[in-house]
C-alpha cells in the first residue's frame, strides 16, 4: 500500500498551512457571493428579504393564537367518545381547553393567549393563517415539509430556491444564513436547509451564535495555530486559485467543486464581514434591553434575533432562524415544543422566549423602516392535539391536522386573520392551507412566480411548491 511520504502535504493540510483555516469550511459553507441571480424577479417585489423563525417541536396552536371557546365549554369530557380515533402516540384524551388565558389584542381584536403578551402587542402588524395542515405528523417530515414542500429529504429548501431566484445583495455575506438554537440543530439537521438538486452554492451557511470568536465553522485557524499570517494567506490563496483553475478545467458542470471554490473565495472576506455583523457591542442599551440579552433562557433566542436583523440590514436574502432543537427527553424541561407530557412546564418555558425575541424583533425592525420590505414568517411543522394527553393529563400529542402560522411585514395584509380549525382546534377546516400556498404567498411577495421558479430534475421542472397547491393567498396581501 503506498503510504504518502512525511514531507508531502495532504490537500486538508494543505488548504490549512496556506490558507489559515480556510480549507476547513468547505462544503458547509458553499455560497454564492454574486448579486447575480440565477432567474431574477418575475415582477415588481414588495419584499427584499426573508427573515423565518422555525419552532421546532410543534407549537401548540391551542395555547397560543388559535381560541376555542367551545374547546373551554367542553372542558373534562371525552373527546372521542366512541373511541375510534387513534391519535399520533396515544388515544385521545379529555377535552383540554388552553392552560392560559385568551384575549383580544389591538384594533384588530385579535385573540392570542397570556402566554405571550409582548407579542400580543404586535397584532395589528401581523397575519394569522388558523388553518395549517401538514402531510405528516412525524417531525423530522414535518420539518422538512414546511422548509421544502416534501416530507422526503433531499429537496431544496425554501431560502435556497429564493437565493437561486434573487441571488444576493452583497458580496461581503452569504445569501441564505441559518441560526440554529443553542441546543444543538432541529429534528432533520441541516437537511432542512440544503439545497437538494439545485446548485450547491445556494445552501444555507449555519452561524454559531453561541461563539463570536469562531461563528463560522474553521472561518479562523485556532489560536495555538501560529503560522497564520496575512502574508501567507495571501500567497497560499493566490496559489490555491491556480491549482483551483486547473482542477476545475477538465470537470465543467460540477457545482459542488464551484461551490467549494466559491466557498474559499467568500471565507476570505468573510473573515472581515463575519465578525463585524455577529459583533452586537455597538447596539444601543434601549436595543439589548428589548431583546432581553442578559437573560439566562431568553436571552440567546433574543441574540438570534437580533444577528437576523443585523444580517438583513447587511444584504442577506434569507435568514432561518430556529426555537427549539432536536427532541429528547432526557432533559429536564423539553429542548423544543414538543409537549408529550407537561405542555405548562415546557410551553411556559418557551413561551417567554419566543415571546420576547419575536416581538423585539418585528418592534425593531418597524422602528428601522425595514419591516415594510421584510417578510417575516413563524412557524412549526404542526401544531397540537385539543385532548389531554398522559397520566397527569397535562401533555398534548401531535397534530397536523390543524395548526397557525404568522406572517407579518414584507406586503403582508396587517392585520389579517385567514382560514379555521374545527370549533375544537383539531383540524382545519375552512381555507385550507399547506406548505405550498405559504410558500406560493412568500415567494410571489419576493417578485418570483412559483409556477416559473423551476429547475429541471429527475424529468420534472421541479418547484418548491410542487403541484398540489392553490396558488397564493390573495387575503393576505396588503
Amino acid at each position: 500500500m503506498y503510504e504518502r511520504p512525511s514531507h508531502l502535504l495532504s490537500r486538508r493540510n494543505f488548504l490549512l498551512k496556506t490558507a489559515g483555516g480556510l480549507g476547513g469550511l468547505a462544503l458547509s459553507t458553499m455560497l454564492s457571493a454574486s448579486k447575480q441571480s440565477s432567474q431574477g424577479m418575475h415582477f415588481p417585489a414588495q419584499a427584499k428579504r426573508v427573515i423565518q423563525i422555525f419552532c421546532s417541536g410543534g407549537l401548540s396552536h391551542v395555547d397560543t393564537f388559535d381560541y376555542k371557546p367551545e374547546l373551554e365549554r367542553r372542558a373534562g369530557t371525552p373527546f372521542d367518545p366512541d373511541g375510534k380515533l387513534q391519535f399520533f402516540a396515544s388515544k385521545p384524551g379529555n377535552c383540554q381547553p388552553s392552560f392560559w388565558k385568551f384575549r383580544r389584542h389591538g384594533q384588530s381584536g385579535i385573540w392570542m393567549s397570556d402566554l405571550l403578551p409582548k407579542l400580543a402587542t404586535c397584532v395589528d402588524d401581523m397575519a394569522f393563517i388558523y388553518s395549517m395542515q401538514s402531510k405528516t405528523a412525524l417531525h423530522g417530515p414535518g420539518n422538512f415539509m414546511m422548509n421544502t414542500g416534501q416530507i422526503l429529504p433531499g429537496f431544496p429548501s425554501m431560502g435556497s430556491w429564493v437565493t437561486y431566484g434573487l441571488g444576493c445583495e452583497t458580496d461581503n455575506l452569504p445569501s441564505f444564513v441559518v441560526l440554529p438554537d443553542k441546543r444543538g440543530l432541529p429534528p432533520g439537521g441541516i437537511i432542512n436547509w440544503g439545497a437538494g438538486f439545485l446548485p450547491a452554492q445556494h445552501q444555507a451557511t449555519t452561524v454559531n451564535v453561541n461563539d463570536p470568536d469562531q461563528p463560522i465553522a474553521d472561518l479562523f485557524p485556532s489560536k495555538s495555530f501560529t503560522m497564520a499570517s496575512p502574508a501567507r494567506d495571501r500567497a497560499g490563496l493566490s496559489l490555491l486559485e491556480k491549482l483551483n483553475k486547473i482542477h476545475k478545467a477538465p470537470r465543467a458542470g460540477f457545482s459542488e467543486m464551484e461551490a467549494r471554490i466559491q466557498a474559499y473565495e467568500m471565507a476570505a472576506r468573510l473573515q472581515l464581514s463575519a465578525p463585524e455583523v455577529t459583533d452586537i457591542k455597538g447596539e444601543s442599551e434601549a436595543t439589548k434591553k428589548l431583546y432581553e440579552l442578559e437573560h439566562p433562557d431568553i436571552g440567546p433566542f433574543g441574540r438570534q434575533c437580533l444577528l437576523a436583523r443585523r444580517l438583513a440590514e447587511r444584504g442577506v436574502r434569507f435568514v432561518q432562524l430556529y426555537c427549539g432543537a432536536e427532541n429528547t427527553t432526557a432533559e429536564k424541561i423539553r429542548p423544543n415544543w414538543d409537549s408529550h407530557e407537561d405542555l405548562p412546564r415546557d410551553h411556559g418555558y418557551w413561551g417567554p422566549i419566543l415571546d420576547t425575541g419575536a416581538s423585539a424583533l418585528l418592534k425593531d425592525l418597524k422602528s428601522r423602516g425595514m419591516l415594510e420590505d421584510t417578510l417575516v414568517i413563524c412557524t412549526s411543522e404542526f401544531g397540537r392535539q385539543p385532548a389531554a394527553q398522559g397520566k397527569a393529563a397535562k401533555g398534548r400529542d401531535h397534530n397536523g391536522g390543524g395548526f397557525t402560522t404568522w406572517l407579518a411585514g414584507g406586503g403582508i395584509k396587517p392585520g389579517t386573520t385567514y382560514g379555521a380549525t374545527d370549533e375544537l382546534g383539531f383540524k382545519a377546516v375552512d381555507k385550507i392551507t399547506h406548505s405550498y400556498e405559504l410558500h406560493a404567498t412568500a415567494l410571489h411577495l419576493l417578485g418570483l412566480d412559483h409556477e416559473r421558479l423551476t429547475w429541471y430534475y429527475n424529468g420534472l421542472e421541479q418547484r418548491l411548491t410542487g403541484f398540489e397547491g392553490k396558488g397564493i393567498i390573495k387575503e393576505l396581501l396588503s
